[in-house]
């Protein structure tokens, strides 16, 4: 076979199961519940062939826009050429699992609120957005009990 052109080309690592993960499919993954506008992400479970996303769509992050009682409907970004398209690909529970990119986000707002209730309370301004970390103060730096240390390279020996 020179140059297969099957859907499942180039996918003996891409969909096959990790070490000591090999087997049944754990229970846990079909008892998860989805709702609609929640994030995924897509990975194609070597075990199960039904339902199996195409491999462009695997590891990818989607959200969620159908769910029935097997599969879920994901909207995902595709690149093609130079557009990016919005996809809509119907998966099997078994391929898709929760995904935690919004976690930090959700976090942050949470705590974003409370300081904010604080602050409201002391009748006071507080700045919630995100600050890069900033260039240090300018500093004198004591030399009486730290004097600079000389770096040399160490001299090149040839031993034969």
């Amino acid at each position: 076979m020179t140059n297969p052109k099957g859907k499942r080309r180039a996918t003996r690592y891409l969909f096959s199961r990790q070490f000591r993960h090999k087997g049944v499919t754990e229970l846990s993954r079909y008892l998860k519940v989805y709702k609609v506008g929640d994030f995924v992400d897509i990975r194609g479970d070597g075990a199960i062939q039904k339902g199996m996303p195409y491999k462009c769509y695997h590891g990818r992050t989607g959200k969620v826009f159908n769910v029935t009682p097997h599969a879920l409907g994901v909207i995902v970004n595709k690149r093609v050429r130079g557009k990016i398209l919005p996809k809509r690909i119907n998966i099997r529970v078994e391929h898709v699992r929760p995904s935690r990119c919004r976690e930090d986000f959700l976090k942050r707002v949470k705590e974003n609120e409370i300081v904010k209730r604080a602050a409201k309370a002391a009748g006071t301004k507080v700045y919630t957005k995100r600050v890069p970390p900033q260039p240090r103060e300018a500093h004198f730096v004591k030399t009486k009990k730290n004097m600079p240390q000389m770096i040399t390279p160490i001299p090149y020996e040839f031993i034969a």
